[in-house]
């Protein structure tokens, strides 16, 4: 980022959240680009349903980064949850991402509480596209699962809601962890469970998470695709065998099919 673009949030005693929730979108409104937007967009099914800046994603990074350079002595979770509730409910995606990045800074000390606004913030529909989810998700429900696999029936249960984005989240959740081979199990059933769904974003999920599970098994997701593959919507086996080599991945596509 050039010296014109570089932000550094004027660090006082105490930074309250409303004073950093203004200051962070005015600065967001200074770095706004309409270009950058409409690239922005071009990324969306239905571009119109998504309110953009035009702020690229390594400066939306730094303007979470340098806010907690600046509040971490004096703000603790549950005031960075306050920032980040505030932010989410904005419009624009990259003031939703700013206060999830934020909060993200905190995931360790978020406890299992941290669901219900967390899903309350999804069910309202302040991350109705698969950027915030995809971001969100992530961020601040898969440290939650980690810490507290109590809630994981909570998280799994989520595939079962008629919100595709609650659904959405339920499945990039896992997708850190199947990456280091944890809750593979989950991960395969979760895919199972959704065989029948009829969003291509969630199609795309469940690719996505399949794809990841292999990483540290693949022989399971050969396995898995044998077995349950002409049960699944094409685009999620094809993205699910993304890694293997094109003979493999020929095979696979020839065996699954229906």
């Amino acid at each position: 980022m050039d010296s014109n673009h570089h932000f550094r949030i004027v660090a006082v005693k105490r930074t309250s959240v409303a004073s950093a929730a203004r200051r962070v979108k005015a600065r967001l409104r200074s770095l706004a680009d309409p270009a950058v937007a409409a690239q922005g967009r071009s990324f969306f099914k239905q571009p119109t349903e998504i309110r953009l800046y035009g702020v690229r994603a390594a400066a939306v990074r730094t303007l979470a980064d340098e806010l907690h350079r600046e509040v971490r002595g004096s703000w603790d979770v549950t005031i960075a949850q306050d920032f980040c509730d505030r932010m989410i409910r904005e419009p624009e995606l990259e003031a939703k991402v700013v206060g999830i990045f934020l909060l993200g800074r905190y995931a360790k000390n978020l406890d299992h509480t941290a669901l219900h606004p967390i899903a309350a913030w999804i069910e309202q529909m302040h991350c109705a596209n698969w950027a915030a989810i995809d971001t969100l998700a992530p961020s601040l429900i898969t440290p939650v699962v980690q810490s507290y696999p109590q809630v994981l029936p909570q998280v799994v249960g989520w595939a079962d809601s008629h919100n595709m984005w609650l659904r959405r989240a339920a499945v990039v959740t896992f997708v850190p962890l199947a990456r280091r081979g944890l809750h593979l199990g989950t991960a395969y059933g979760l895919v199972d469970s959704l065989n029948e769904d009829e969003e291509d974003l969630m199609h795309k999920a469940c690719g996505w998470l399949l794809r990841e599970a292999g990483k540290t098994d693949m022989p399971r997701l050969e396995r898995f695709l044998l077995r349950r593959g002409r049960r699944l919507p094409r685009t999620t086996v094809r993205y699910a065998i993304e890694r293997f080599p094109e003979k493999q991945r020929k095979r696979l596509l020839a065996e699954t099919k229906t």
